[in-house]
């Protein structure tokens, strides 16, 4: 019997591209709001932003999507991004901004291996920002695999570490 092909574990998802509405807006969110930097623009139609100098994590464009409305909910498609913090306290600045900004927070969760804010861009793109535990934390079944959980984020305990 043929072994299923496994992608190596050295693989990561280098970016996503994301259709957008208004370039500016998105741009003033992911970069003024989030902080990520702007690597290079593409006319008044698309512009690629990074965190740390990287080619781009995030395209934003309007190709197909200029002036349109939000993607549908109940459709298939984007869920959501995800935002990974190299540390705790990196997210909980994350949040600080976000607060301070009065920018709408859509949830919030403990998931055991990882603490999560989750929110919507302005053009209903999901967005979670979080931070990984150190693998050693991870919650696991008596198995071994892992046991991922949905609890409340103790947000207090969070933003005290936001400098």
């Amino acid at each position: 019997m043929n072994q299923p092909y496994i992608i190596p574990a050295t693989t990561r998802i280098g970016h996503v591209h994301l259709k957008v509405a208004d370039l500016d807006r998105a741009t003033d969110f992911y970069c003024g709001l989030l902080g990520f930097e702007i690597t290079q623009r593409y006319g008044s139609q698309a512009v690629f932003i990074s965190a740390g100098g990287y080619h781009h994590h995030i395209g934003l464009n309007t190709w197909h999507s200029l002036g349109g409305p939000p993607a549908p909910r109940n459709t298939a498609g984007l869920y959501h991004i995800a935002i990974l913090y190299a540390t705790r306290p990196e997210l909980a600045v994350a949040l600080k901004r976000l607060l301070d900004a009065n920018y709408p927070v859509t949830g919030a969760a403990d998931h055991g291996v990882s603490e999560a804010i989750y929110l919507n861009d302005p053009d209903g793109n999901g967005v979670e920002l979080y931070y990984d535990r150190p693998q050693e934390e991870w919650p696991r079944s008596a198995a071994g695999e892992i046991n991922m959980v949905t609890d409340p984020l103790d947000i207090p305990a969070l933003l005290a570490l936001a400098k």
